[in-house]
């Protein structure tokens, strides 16, 4: 019996004396990381074609023939649709016969008149003949202006017999087929889109637009310009597509009353056609100017119900629970506004060993400038 007791006793101690061996527990701990930084705000939006027209023809007849590939980039100009010309030649020859008539009409009165001007010095013709032949003259003048106008016409109306591209860009699918009637200006044929640049759209409510207009007189820029050579990133669903980097350079010039938002611009260089429109994307714009700030990593934040927390360890080793703001995330840290400084130790990992009043052993580390994924 004593020998039981005896282990017993042991056994109970031996916690206690490898408790009093290993001292306070240890914790990772390091200094807040403070640098200069720009916050970040991402909103979603859509790409734009800066440029977009709907090819229709400005005459009507029948579709004679189409010129281009489907889906094709086509350049300004180019030849895309053809309606039968043969209607459109023969009202060309009927206006330049109408215009020899009317010139042989007109070069005949115009003799007449100056015959009668001749003869009514002498009295030989009445002043009423004059008058006759004067008439008649500006009546084949007329006459010869508007088969004149009318062969204008004509001609014009051949010309737009060619649909042709209004610009460069991609070309969508043919929305008629060869030989249907094509009415002039109601007949949709296809459209193109520009594709470099191209736009992307967004919308910030009131709180970012205050915001947004506070830096932008700060930066000296109006807002409603864009703000400048203000960079943005749109980053896609793909997640292998490169980031694209463009400028913001339009902002409506109000809010809209019912949506409380107002739409903003962004304009990205597309010469390798990667983006087209209406591709969702992501776009961070900044959303401060640069300003000094102190991170520490998100791990180190704790919740105590509506408040986040840090522990803070001084030079004995003791924890102090400290109520911090938290800001976004910026390279990776967690933005403290408020309740810490640049020289507070903050416990990293080993948390749950950091009791508030306790005493831990701090490995100190230095952070990297960004945080490490």
């Amino acid at each position: 019996m004593r020998i039981i007791a005896l282990v017993v006793l042991f056994t109970l101690a031996l916690p206690i004396s490898l408790v009093a061996q290993q001292g306070p527990p240890p914790v990772t701990a390091a200094k807040p990381v403070v640098k200069s930084v720009v916050e970040r705000d991402e909103f979603t939006g859509r790409f734009e074609a800066k440029d977009e027209v709907i090819v229709r023809s400005r005459v009507s007849g029948y579709l004679y023939k189409s010129h281009f590939v489907e889906g094709s980039i086509v350049e300004k100009d180019q030849l895309l649709f053809t309606i039968d010309p043969r209607e459109f030649e023969t009202a060309l020859r009927q206006a330049q016969a109408q215009i020899s008539v009317a010139q042989a009409t007109f070069d005949f009165t115009s003799e007449q008149l100056e015959r009668a001007r001749s003869l009514i010095g002498n009295g030989t013709i009445p002043q009423s003949t004059l008058d006759e032949r004067r008439e008649a003259y500006l009546s084949a003048q007329g006459a010869l202006e508007e088969a004149l106008a009318d062969m204008e016409l004509a001609k014009l109306n051949l010309e737009y017999s060619e649909i042709r591209a209004p610009m460069a860009g991609r070309i969508d699918r043919s929305f008629d087929s060869v030989g249907n009637l094509v009415t002039a200006n109601t007949t949709e044929l296809t459209s193109i889109v520009s594709i470099n640049p191209i736009n992307f759209f967004f919308d910030i409510d009131e709180q970012y637009f205050l915001t947004y207009s506070r830096n932008a007189r700060e930066r000296g820029e109006p807002l409603t310009r864009g703000g400048g050579d203000l960079e943005v990133t749109v980053t896609l669903s793909d997640e292998l597509a490169q980031t694209q980097v463009g400028v913001m350079d339009f902002a409506e010039n109000r809010i809209d009353a019912e949506t409380g938002t107002m739409r903003m611009r962004a304009v990205f260089e597309n010469a390798e056609e990667v983006l087209a429109p209406g591709l969702f994307g992501t776009i961070t714009v900044p959303g401060s100017l640069p300003y000094e700030a102190t991170l520490i990593p998100d791990r180190a934040l704790v919740s105590d119900q509506n408040r986040r927390l840090v522990m803070v360890v001084d030079g004995e080793g003791k924890v102090s629970p400290r109520p911090v703001v938290p800001g976004p995330l910026v390279d990776g840290y967690r933005v403290i506004r408020d309740g810490l400084s640049k020289d507070d130790v903050v416990v990293i990992d080993g948390l749950l060993r950091a009791r508030p009043g306790g005493t831990v052993t701090p490995d100190i580390v230095e952070l990297p400038p960004v945080a490490e994924q």
